[in-house]
This record gives C-alpha cells, sequence and structure tokens, in this order.
C-alpha cells in the first residue's frame, strides 16, 4: 500500500509544487459546472497524433432532458476538477464509459465528479484518448492517460488537500474496464516519463467499477477478434493481457463493482469474473448485483430504486478500506 513515506522513498516530493503549478498553468480556465480543466500532458502526449484526428462533441439527449454528451477524437487529454466546499481528504477520478469509440462525458464523467464533490471528496473526470482512433499505444493509450492522471492528482494532493494514498478511480463500461485494468497493470511502463509526477506510484487506493468490460479474451472466438473495441485485430495471448480478470495480483487495490443483472450490454458474467479472481487472490471487494438498471445508467436510476444510493455504497466500502476517514 502507498503512504506518505514511500512517496517520499521515491524521491517526488521535491517537484511536487512544480507539477502542480505546471498542469494549472496549462488547462484551459473554468469548465461546465464550475470545474476547472488540467491537461494531462503539457505540451502534448508523445504519441504522434493520429492524422486527421480532431475533438468532436455531440448532444445526444432529447431537448429539454438532461445533457448527454459524446465526445469523439480525444486529442489533448485531460483532467476537470471539481473541489469541495469542505475537502475530507479523499480523491476521486471518474472514468466514462463510450465502448472506447466515444466519452459518455455527462452521464459518467461531469455528473459523477459533481456528485462526490457535494459529498466531500476531491473530484475530477478524465478526458482520455480513445484506442479506436489509431494511437499507436492501441489499447495501451488510454491506460497510459489513466496512469498519469493518477500520477498527477498524487503530485498535486497537498495543493488539493488530498491525501495521498486515498485516491481512487471510478469507471463505467469501457471505463470500468480501463480502470479495472489500471488495478492490475499500473506498474506497466506504458509511457516516458515526463516529470516528477511520473517518479509516483500509478496505484489507485480503491477502484469501482459499474457495469465493466472484464473478458476481454471472449473475443477470441470472434474474426477479426477485438477489432471493434480496439480499432485492430488481436491475438489471444494480446486479448489475455486485456482482461483484467486474469492479471489480478497480491497488490491489486479493493474493489467495488456495481452491474444490472438485465443489462443488454455487457453481460454481469463480467463481474462476477473479476470478483472471483480477486476473491482468489483474497483481495478485499464488494459486488452489487442489481435487478433492473440495464446498462450506461450512471447516476440516473429511479430515486429509491435498488442501486440508486451506489455512491454512498462506495463511500461505506471506502470506509471499510481506509479511502475514506
Amino acid at each position: 500500500m502507498l503512504t506518505r513515506r514511500t512517496l517520499i522513498g521515491h524521491g517526488a516530493a521535491v517537484g511536487l509544487l512544480a507539477v502542480s503549478g505546471e498542469a494549472l498553468a496549462a488547462g484551459e480556465g473554468a469548465v461546465d459546472g464550475g470545474g476547472e480543466r488540467l491537461l494531462l500532458w503539457p505540451g502534448g502526449p508523445a504519441e504522434s497524433t493520429p492524422r486527421g484526428l480532431s475533438e468532436t462533441i455531440s448532444e445526444r439527449a432529447p431537448a429539454g432532458a438532461a445533457p448527454d454528451r459524446a465526445i469523439k477524437g480525444v486529442v489533448a487529454p485531460w483532467l476537470d476538477l471539481f473541489r469541495p466546499s469542505q475537502p475530507n481528504g479523499a480523491a476521486i477520478i471518474a472514468v466514462p464509459g463510450g465502448g472506447y469509440e466515444h466519452l459518455a462525458w455527462d452521464k459518467e464523467g461531469l455528473e459523477i465528479a459533481r456528485r462526490f464533490a457535494g459529498l466531500g471528496v476531491t473530484a475530477l473526470a478524465l478526458g482520455y484518448r480513445l484506442p479506436r482512433d489509431g494511437w499507436a499505444g492501441g489499447l495501451d493509450t488510454p491506460l497510459a492517460d489513466a496512469q498519469r492522471a493518477v500520477r498527477m492528482v498524487r503530485a498535486m494532493a497537498p495543493g488539493l488537500g488530498v491525501d495521498p494514498a486515498r485516491i481512487a478511480v471510478v469507471g463505467f463500461s469501457a471505463g470500468g474496464h480501463l480502470v479495472t485494468k489500471l488495478g492490475a497493470a499500473f506498474a506497466r511502463e506504458v509511457y516516458p516519463a515526463r516529470d516528477a509526477a511520473d517518479r509516483l506510484s500509478a496505484r489507485p487506493d480503491l477502484v469501482a467499477a459499474a457495469y465493466p468490460a472484464i473478458m476481454m479474451d471472449r473475443l477470441a472466438g470472434m474474426a477479426p477478434a477485438g477489432q471493434a473495441l480496439f480499432g485492430k485485430a488481436m491475438s489471444p495471448a494480446e486479448l489475455a493481457s486485456q482482461s483484467p480478470y486474469r492479471n489480478v495480483s497480491d497488490n491489486t487495490p479493493p474493489h467495488f463493482l456495481l452491474h444490472a443483472e438485465d443489462d443488454p450490454l455487457v453481460s454481469p458474467e463480467h463481474t462476477l469474473a473479476m470478483r472471483a479472481a480477486l476473491v482468489a487472490k483474497k483481495r478485499t471487494v464488494e459486488t452489487h448485483l442489481l435487478p433492473t438498471g440495464g446498462h450506461g445508467f450512471g447516476l440516473r436510476l429511479k430515486a429509491g430504486t435498488p442501486g440508486a444510493d451506489w455512491p454512498d455504497q462506495l463511500l461505506a466500502f471506502g470506509r471499510l478500506t481506509g479511502w475514506m476517514r
């Protein structure tokens, strides 16, 4: 488990304030909903941007309904930061889904971050690059963004009123795949170090995943395997390496898992496979299977129905694991 002593041992303490200032200076000011935008990679990512790629935003909600914007073509990944009025020392990074084709930015990004900020948690929403856009790193490109996001929050922790050993991630659908993969592959080197933040651990202290895609190896029988999700065909060995339940270790963080039994897109078998792998390694896990809810519900389950209060359940689990105090 990461501790403050571990942070100092990594030799990172000297650069914390410098990293924080650089990230804030590189941001774009206030964003929708009262947040602050921080760029993950000041000066741009190490990977070359795929030819012709540009960011687009489309509104999918009917007139008068809550916003439901989809973001495609992310080029300059970012974190949108929401500061609570009374920080309790914990932080959480919301990672939206969208089938690795787009980001469900309102339902699984901004709404999640604002909700947790209202509960006293320093909350951020991650805008990450999508493997289907042709990045050379493939599925390791969003992993690089997720690792960098955790390291940046850890580096900026003193200025945010955050305990650097109390950083959680919560992901949805494809974002659920990304955060569970991060929980298993936080130490994998997938990008060249940029600054002092990259000397810090990318291990989240808690992973929460809602309706996550876990069993990528199930695609092995499809032709071409993985093409639709990842933008290129992948071998059975590659698909297995992208299946978080196959890569749980003795250092995998505690997990909070949430899935609806009637999910038409991602079977709850994915969550059950992840739970079984965590239990086999004696890792702490809490699992919620809802009778109804479908896919992509975020915070939009009807009040009073099963699962509608999942953020409160996550906070309770966090008190068990030490993320909340």
